[in-house]
């Protein structure tokens, strides 16, 4: 009797649908690592300097934007929170509104988290994730600097979600737009994978290695099925991660950093992983430290500590912090 309980239990908890929801509302004050604004920087000169990795900044302090008549600026770059994220295994789950279930009244886009399985006499673990995707402006919305342009103007939305999203369901759905997976699945290019995590982890990600989530695993297929889910941490930031790139190759997500990005955005469909960094607010906000706002592919151990648990602990929650170069007129 109690090992058929047991049965019925776990294949619940591989649905993923009948969990409950938890999380809470983002506090814009005490849930923000502030500090990972910066460093700021003027030109190729760190006008507020920090202990967190920075990209590559334009080398002169002044630029020029404007046509057809130019117009002065400088160019400035700093990081900026612009989108909130929701990482569930349970559709439907809004962790940064509360933790609120929002279904639609039909069952699609079913999540889960499956436990150690022997296949092929190894064991694995399992995963599947969906991600929600908030625009989130927070700096130009709390008005810190009404007269900066360089801030993105829009409200706080809803942008996207991966339930009702086909090629986030499915492997083969999702080479439509990641067709080049195939050629990056061997054994060589996966170990390629140990160099971006330890960049990643001591500085910042390894650009050239696209195909890469760092110490995460690999970016490639471009949807939420997580083949290795080590933990909570690890499976939700590589889904993110993945999700991330999937934005950018279908034109949602565009490039904000380098000097080409001083006068306006442009299209990036192979994703610089250095341009973000991943805070974790839900369940856990972390505010502090320098694995606060970790880039892409990075470590996950000291976020791990104590920041996923049991139950009331496994929706997870990520502000996501932008690189923006910007040539302030």
């Amino acid at each position: 009797m109690s090992l058929g309980l047991a049965a019925r239990a776990t294949a619940q908890d591989v649905s993923g649908g009948k969990g409950q929801c938890h999380g809470k509302f983002v506090n814009p004050v005490t849930d923000v690592c502030w500090s990972c604004l910066f460093p700021l920087s003027v030109g190729g000169l760190k006008i507020w300097p920090s202990n967190r990795p920075d990209t590559a900044n334009p080398s002169l302090p002044v630029c020029a934007c404007g046509n057809p008549v130019p117009r002065i600026g400088i160019a400035t770059g700093f990081w900026e929170p612009v989108r909130l994220a929701d990482v569930t295994s349970k559709p439907w789950c809004f962790v940064n509104l509360g933790g609120a279930n929002i279904s639609p009244g039909f069952d699609i886009g079913r999540g889960y988290v499956g436990g150690p399985s022997a296949i092929g006499g190894q064991g694995q673990n399992t995963s599947k994730w969906h991600v929600h995707w908030y625009v989130y402006p927070l700096l130009y919305w709390m008005e810190i600097l009404t007269d900066f342009l360089c801030f993105e103007p829009a409200s706080f939305d809803i942008a996207y979600i991966t339930e009702i999203d086909p090629l986030w369901q499915d492997d083969s759905l999702s080479a439509l737009i990641n067709p080049e997976a195939v050629v990056f699945s061997s054994k060589i290019a996966q170990a390629a994978c140990a160099g971006d995590c330890l960049a990643s982890t001591a500085r910042l990600p390894l650009d050239a290695a696209f195909w890469c989530a760092g110490c995460q695993g690999p970016m490639y297929p471009m949807n939420g099925n997580i083949a290795s889910s080590i933990s909570h941490v690890q499976a939700s930031r590589l889904a993110l991660s993945r999700f991330t790139f999937k934005m950018h190759r279908q034109g949602l997500a565009w490039g904000t950093m380098g000097s080409r990005a001083l006068c306006s955005k442009y299209l990036m469909p192979v994703l610089r992983k250095q341009q973000y960094r991943y805070q974790m607010v839900n369940p856990l906000p972390m505010v502090s430290g320098r694995a606060a706002c970790a880039p892409i592919g990075a470590s996950d151990m000291d976020p791990r500590s104590g920041r996923a648990f049991p139950v009331k602990g496994e929706d997870m929650g990520y502000l996501v912090w932008r690189k923006r170069n910007c040539c302030v007129l």
